[in-house]
């Protein structure tokens, strides 16, 4: 019951993640970094203190009692992903919900799985899973399966927009309408923002003393119950506070570039119903890790959650992308192929959740 609590828990945040970007369509007349930046102060400067204050009495103490080192990797890993959060944005922009989020989350999900428990395997860290359990325990290398069946989803939906692409008229522009479709720019925005977009699970490696905090305070008030579900919402304020960092500054200076600050506050636009949708994106972007902390606490911390994590979130934003219309035009092959790079990821996140009852 543990493993299927924690795959549900991951779909959960999976699907908040996958779906988050989907209110920013509704958004009119702002420029893009006006957008990301009012929807990011929900995601990263609002939702974490306040979930971390409905669930975890004292939170600003355990934050103020931690050491420095603690503090300033957390804050630094978030920095770094804040970068890769930003681009995730751009490469969406560039190349639709689908295949950005395939490709952007792919990355993160190869690099934010694996480089912990190898970092753990030479460093040595109590209770961490390392590099050499995946091919010495059942469970391991059936987790390594997963993870090959999940890239090969990945390339197949990779391949969906390849062919989607040269079926467009010039590559210009979408059937979903999206003028911005740039394949080429999109998928060098999307690799670099998969690699630095995994700094965020190496950020709540790094802030794990104060989630241990949380939870000892925790269990001592409540004996035999088990790991704390919302241990992880102390490290997700110190952490957000780099990506906030970053994309506030990006965006200020997009405003000043592009000359959009009026947007804020151009009465030309619905300017309430801009901010209501870009608080219902910001916020539905924070519960993805609100319910991976959650996840976590029930399968353990270690590659498996962030793989299952990263694989809801491509399986929820491709079918986001077939639900917007995205494919529509194309050819039954490369229809085919985006089904079968969708139907390739559901068995590598059953693979996953099955290798956590080897245990």
């Amino acid at each position: 019951m543990q493993a299927l609590a924690g795959v549900l828990f991951h779909f959960i945040g999976g699907f908040a993640s996958g779906s988050f970007y989907v209110p920013y369509k509704k958004v009119k007349g702002w420029a893009w970094e006006t957008f990301w930046i009012i929807g990011g102060l929900f995601s990263w400067l609002i939702a974490p203190p306040l979930a971390a204050y409905l669930t975890i009495p004292g939170f600003a103490d355990i934050i103020r009692q931690a050491d420095g080192d603690t503090l300033g990797y957390a804050y630094l890993f978030g920095l770094l992903w804040g970068i890769g959060g930003l681009t995730y944005g751009l490469g969406v922009r560039y190349l639709g919900v689908s295949l950005g989020s395939s490709i952007i989350l792919g990355l993160t999900m190869v690099f934010g799985s694996l480089v912990p428990s190898i970092y753990y395997y030479f460093n040595g860290s109590e209770g961490k899973e390392t590099i050499d359990l995946f091919f010495t325990t059942n469970s391991g290398r059936t987790v390594l399966v997963g993870l090959a069946v999940c890239i090969a989803g990945i390339w197949l939906c990779g391949r969906a927009g390849v062919l989607k692409e040269r079926e467009l008229a010039g590559g210009a522009v979408d059937a979903s309408g999206n003028k911005d479709y740039k394949f080429g720019l999109g998928l060098l925005v999307g690799i670099i923002s998969g690699v630095l977009s995994a700094c965020f699970n190496f950020g709540l490696e790094a802030g794990k003393p104060m989630a241990r905090v949380a939870n000892d305070v925790w269990k001592a008030a409540n004996p035999g119950e088990g790991e704390f579900l919302f241990q992880n919402n102390v490290t997700y304020v110190v952490v957000l506070w780099g990506g906030l960092t970053t994309n506030f500054l990006w965006c200020m200076f997009l405003n000043a570039r592009n000359k959009t600050f009026g947007d804020y506050v151009n009465r030309n636009v619905p300017i309430a119903r801009n901010i209501f949708f870009c608080a219902l994106a910001g916020t539905t972007w924070y519960l993805q890790f609100f319910f991976y902390g959650m996840g976590e606490s029930r399968l353990g911390n270690g590659a498996s959650s962030w793989i299952l994590h990263m694989a809801f979130i491509i399986l929820i934003a491709n079918a986001w992308g077939v639900i917007l219309r995205e494919w529509k035009g194309v050819s039954r092959k490369t229809y085919a192929t985006i089904i079968g790079g969708i139907a390739t990821i559901i068995l590598s996140i059953i693979l996953v959740g099955f290798a956590r009852t080897l245990e």
